[in-house]
């Protein structure tokens, strides 16, 4: 059977059309595999552009008015602190204790009833301290793309700071910048490669899609009315 195919496969490879074929196919294969490299290149060093309105110190950061903390989940899954969360948190309170701002906006996932990333971050920035004046949560804050266009389309912000880390903040600006809103950004502490090896891949991914998204100029899942703040 084995000789059969081989033979087979020789007969083939001597048709003229069928190696033309797969001359075709091979080339295209190249093509697709150069064009979807050069899509993710680009993505990756426009987001990374942004990093220049990054800051990692809070004496050198300027003063706003408000703060946008974006979220992520208190724990992995398998039960573990996540550094992610832990280090924005300490990012949020550094701000806020050198009164580098005055409000926070908490952005994040609360699309099932058990998760809810805004109220875990209200709750460990109450404990360090921060009143629950200064706090204004946004539980529509489903991707980086919705909770920066909702700071400004919903809560009417359009200069503030980003709270994340730099790799996230840097896409957000990204997001921001395209929007005509001035913000900058805070780097908070990044965890070990070997931590977050699976956020940092994916990173690269989600620059592709946020460049998408402003290319179209998509609209987040949820919007809804206007929210004054003070």
């Amino acid at each position: 059977m084995q000789c059969q195919t081989l033979t087979y496969l020789a007969i083939l490879m001597k048709n003229k059309s069928f190696k033309h074929i797969i001359t075709i196919l091979l080339k295209s294969m190249v093509s697709i595999i150069v064009l979807v490299m050069s899509v993710i290149i680009y993505a990756h060093w426009a987001v990374e552009a942004q990093g220049t309105y990054t800051y990692n110190s809070t004496k050198e950061i300027p003063q706003k008015k408000v703060g946008l903390l974006l979220g992520t989940s208190k724990s992995l899954v398998n039960g573990r602190k996540n550094l992610f969360f832990k280090y924005r948190i300490e990012a949020a309170f550094a701000l806020w204790k050198t009164n580098k701002l005055k409000y926070l906006i908490i952005s994040g996932d609360h699309s099932e009833k058990y998760y809810n990333e805004p109220e875990d971050m209200k709750k460990e920035l109450m404990a360090l301290g921060v009143p629950d004046t200064a706090i204004v949560l946004d539980y529509a804050g489903l991707r980086t793309y919705d909770s920066v266009v909702r700071c400004k389309k919903i809560f009417g912000q359009d200069d503030f700071i980003i709270i994340s880390q730099r790799f996230h903040n840097e896409r957000a600006l990204y997001i921001a910048h395209h929007m005509d809103i001035k913000a900058i950004a805070y780097n908070s502490k990044e965890p070990t490669v070997a931590f977050g090896f699976k956020t940092y891949l994916r990173e690269y991914l989600a620059r592709v899609r946020v460049v998408i998204d402003v290319i179209l100029k998509n609209d987040p899942k949820f919007l809804g009315p206007e929210i004054k703040m003070k």
